[in-house]
């Protein structure tokens, strides 16, 4: 077995997303008060923190989901930010059948 597939093998024993999906919540809560430091730093612990709640929790999922079918926009900047699978094929669609301009005007 290789190494990466024993590193993504933690993340289905159910008390270690418990710990991961806690963690992820903490460094959400906690983001307001590490952006007060100079820098990007709040952003990029909210970023991390929404990541491991949407990775391991799927309520966080159904909801993330709601919110980007009423913003379809703002959905796509997340899904970029995140680096997803899902939005490199839906921009490679896009710009196949004919641009994003007149697809991605709405909002």
């Amino acid at each position: 077995m290789s190494i990466r597939r024993k590193w993504f093998a933690w993340g289905r024993i159910p008390m270690v997303r418990q710990i991961l999906f806690l963690l992820g919540c903490v460094m959400i809560i906690v983001a307001p008060l590490v952006g007060v430091i100079p820098g990007p730093g709040g952003i990029i612990v909210f970023g991390f923190g929404l990541g491991l709640v949407l990775k391991y929790s799927e309520w966080a999922k159904r909801q993330y989901v709601r919110f980007k079918r009423r913003h379809p926009n703002k959905g796509r900047w997340a899904d970029w930010g995140m680096r997803r699978s899902s939005a490199r094929r839906r921009e490679a669609r896009l710009r196949r059948d004919g641009g994003m301009s007149d697809r991605l005007a709405g909002d």
